[in-house]
């Protein structure tokens, strides 16, 4: 009798173990076991570097939503994301959507910037307003090579006339 009693809770502490595992799996996991709440939006960007998918997509600085996919579209060789954006959010048809950096070496992410237009975006549109991420090396190599100048102009057009014969 007092072995049965020994077996029957060790029997329920392995079960209760068990679940718990369970449990923490799906939670650390990530897994929606009742289907997913979020709709799907695309993004058409000239260049998507350093971004992955599940990278965070936000609004405001508040998470509303995934990078799904990447994928070079073979027709305008513009790379495409798809986003899964939590349902209940309205996004409108003039939104921004850029590739940011999170602090200076940080992860990239999609930041949307919604607009003021009453139409909204439906599930499975794209957004075309995009700005793509910022290219350190690009950006140094213009400084040190010559193509910015230490006053922040930058090669162009002389500013106020000057240079160009005009007198002030």
């Amino acid at each position: 009798m007092k072995r049965d009693n020994i077996e029957l809770s060790v029997g329920i502490f392995v079960l209760i173990g068990l679940l718990a595992v369970g449990y923490m799996a799906v939670k650390l996991g990530k897994v929606d076991l009742m289907g997913d709440n979020t709709y799907l939006l695309k993004a058409r960007f000239q260049s998507v570097s350093g971004l992955k998918t599940d990278a965070r997509v936000e609004v405001a600085g508040v998470e509303v939503g995934k990078v799904a996919a990447i994928h070079l579209d073979s027709e305008t060789m513009a790379a495409m994301v798809d986003l899964k954006i939590r349902q209940g959010l309205k996004l409108t048809v003039d939104t921004i959507a850029s590739v940011r950096t999170s602090g200076l070496i940080g992860d990239k992410f999609v930041k949307l910037s919604p607009g003021g237009m009453p139409t909204n975006l439906a599930p499975g549109e794209t957004i075309t307003d995009t700005e793509s991420p910022l290219e350190i090396e690009e950006l140094i190599g213009k400084y040190v090579f010559g193509g910015v100048d230490s006053k922040g102009g930058g090669k162009g057009p002389e500013k106020d006339g000057e240079k160009s014969g005009e007198k002030k």
